[in-house]
């Protein structure tokens, strides 16, 4: 049994680790992951099968960890904690100070094991929105509007994702949504990417009234497909609007860190880009 890179040979394998524990990634999320790990996507194998996955991810001096994943007849048996270690000491050798990620029930034991400390939690809402409609001032984003949308993230998040907003629209054509106010300033922006199993919506980063407006106008446009939405539970606006919309709570989930904190402005994120990268 060894840990080593991986490739983009072993995205079948990814996917089927995923799909053993019902998580929504579809290729396309594998493909970015590779692409924006800088060489920090490991894989656990044993008799030459992929029974194991964890995936990092580095903006700046804050990282991500997700799909820590393992075979279901080979849990229990520390691998999972193994491909943590793994990932924890490649983040640390490219100088990340904080260390994040989004704990399911099940991995939050061994984050804390890990000291990774609960920042907030997070809840995963999902079903079919209804009432929803376009706003008129709501419009498509186009590609110079990404250094403006991701200028605006940083200031909410305190990370720059400028590689993960590009990637995102680079990936997923027509998927962008941006708001500016009279003066021309960007107020918020949305994007969503298919799933498995239903559409992601997110990132969403808004003021108040921008956010009920950029989450409508993408459930609009979605016309009445299934999605999941990410919310942190202090966006009260936010966790009211998938209420009103007749979304169910599906899971919690905990944004935890390990390391320096990060400040976050939690009213102006309506929604997180998923657990993968926040």
């Amino acid at each position: 049994m060894h840990i080593r890179p991986m490739s983009e040979a072993d995205i079948p394998d990814g996917i089927r680790l995923k799909d053993q524990a019902g998580w929504n990634q579809v290729a396309a999320d594998w493909h970015r992951f590779l692409a924006l790990s800088e060489g920090g996507c490991f894989v656990c194998v044993h008799a030459g099968e992929v029974i194991g996955s964890v995936t990092t991810c580095r903006f700046g001096p804050i990282g991500w960890v997700a799909m820590l994943l393992v075979a279901q007849p080979h849990r229990g048996n520390g691998i999972g904690t193994s491909l943590l270690r793994r990932a924890l000491q490649r983040l640390e050798e490219v100088g990340v100070r904080s260390v994040r990620l989004d704990a399911t029930p099940a991995g939050r034991p061994l984050y804390k094991a890990m000291g990774f400390r609960v920042d907030f939690a997070v809840l995963r809402f999902a079903g079919v929105a209804s009432g929803a409609r376009l706003d008129a001032g709501i419009r498509s984003g186009q590609p110079g509007d990404r250094p403006e949308a991701a200028a605006l993230d940083c200031s909410v998040t305190g990370t720059d994702r400028q590689n993960l907003i590009d990637r995102l629209v680079d990936d997923n054509p027509g998927r962008f949504l941006l708001a500016r106010s009279s003066g021309g300033s960007v107020r918020g922006y949305a994007m969503w990417r298919p799933g498995s199993s239903a559409d992601q919506v997110g990132p969403c980063i808004a003021d108040r009234e921008t956010g009920v407006a950029l989450l409508d106008s993408v459930s609009a446009m979605l016309e009445g497909d299934p999605i999941v939405i990410d919310i942190p539970t202090d966006n009260v606006a936010a966790v009211a609007w998938a209420a009103d919309r007749g979304l169910k709570i599906s899971r919690p989930l905990w944004r935890m860190t390990r390391g320096e904190s990060v400040a976050e402005d939690l009213e102006r994120i309506w929604a997180s880009s998923g657990p993968e990268m926040g």
